[in-house]
């Protein structure tokens, strides 16, 4: 089976990547979602991220208080701070993320897509087969962060100058996906790609 990652700047529309893997028995594992899903108590990784920063990263009810956490983290200036909060998160995500690739291998699947924003960050580029960056013109995914989170644009411009650039995926990347919308010419890559990859006949 491939461990196929795919990543790519805010707004580039690894979604919609993803939704087009799909179309061809391609699932993927999104670690946005399971990052999410492993912070419901009782929780591991909310323990450990409690145990590191303290409670007041915690609501009322127990849950992760996200702001709080950014707060405490940034608030801090210290680069330890993010390093710890990021070595816990990897961790937890990218265990769970191997626990579901095992069960995609034993369902017999071909190739399983590994949605990872924090792909290089985490790692786990290295046990990666490939790597899918997403890349999409500026003004596009200027217009797509608005529209997503209810930016105005200088906020949603400053979140895309405090990523990684286009050159960064270029020269790490396996293949390059261009996502300008249109939505054919990115079916006729993926295709492309997988007969490539022998997914597809």
């Amino acid at each position: 089976m491939l461990t196929v990652g795919l990543t790519g700047p805010s707004g580039a529309g690894k979604g919609v990547v993803a939704s087009l893997f799909a179309r061809y028995g391609v699932p993927s594992i999104d670690t946005d979602a399971v990052y999410h899903d492993l912070l419901v108590p009782p929780s591991a990784c909310l323990d450990e991220l409690v145990a590191r920063f303290g409670e007041s990263v915690l609501t009322a009810d127990g849950r992760l208080d996200r702001k709080a956490l950014a707060a405490v983290v940034f608030a801090s200036g210290h680069e330890n701070d993010l390093l710890d909060l990021n070595r816990i998160t990897h961790r937890h995500v990218l265990d769970e993320a191997r626990r579901q690739l095992t069960a995609y291998k034993a369902q017999g699947k071909a190739a399983v897509l590994v949605d990872a924003p924090q792909l290089y960050e985490s790692g786990f580029d290295t046990e990666c087969d490939y790597v899918v960056a997403v890349l999409a013109p500026r003004d596009v995914r200027l217009s797509r962060i608005v529209a997503r989170d209810e930016l105005d644009e200088a906020r949603a411009a400053a979140r895309m100058d405090a990523q990684k650039d286009d050159d960064f995926f270029r020269q790490h990347a396996d293949v390059i996906l261009m996502n300008d919308g249109e939505i054919h010419a990115l079916d006729v890559q993926i295709q492309a790609m997988l007969r490539c990859w022998e997914v597809l006949s």
